[in-house]
């Protein structure tokens, strides 16, 4: 029931490629160089390189201010669930007290 069932193995005998026997004579073909590349090339200004520069440096900066208010966000958070436990600490234990 668990075992596996696999397809029976292909029994057909594989045709052996044929080789025609080449002539002596005959020379291979030289070798055709690829055609050039269609598409220009890039070339990087030294005004490009200071907008790359920039555009990098912005990124950055934008990356690491989302990842402290992050870590803002989540540090203050802490502090507030932090002074509710106490405050409600403190609740409790007067109410144990009776007062």
């Amino acid at each position: 029931m668990f075992t596996p069932k696999y397809p029976p193995p292909d029994t057909a005998a594989t045709p052996a490629p044929a080789t025609a026997p080449v002539p002596a004579a005959q020379a291979p073909e030289p070798a055709v160089p690829a055609p050039a590349s269609q598409r220009p090339a890039i070339q990087i200004t030294p005004g490009t390189a200071l907008a790359l520069a920039a555009g990098g440096g912005a990124v950055v900066l934008v990356v690491g201010a989302v990842l402290v208010s992050m870590l803002l966000a989540v540090a203050i958070t802490a502090v507030s669930v932090a002074v509710t436990a106490v405050v409600l600490r403190f609740l409790i234990t007067d109410l144990r007290k009776g007062r």
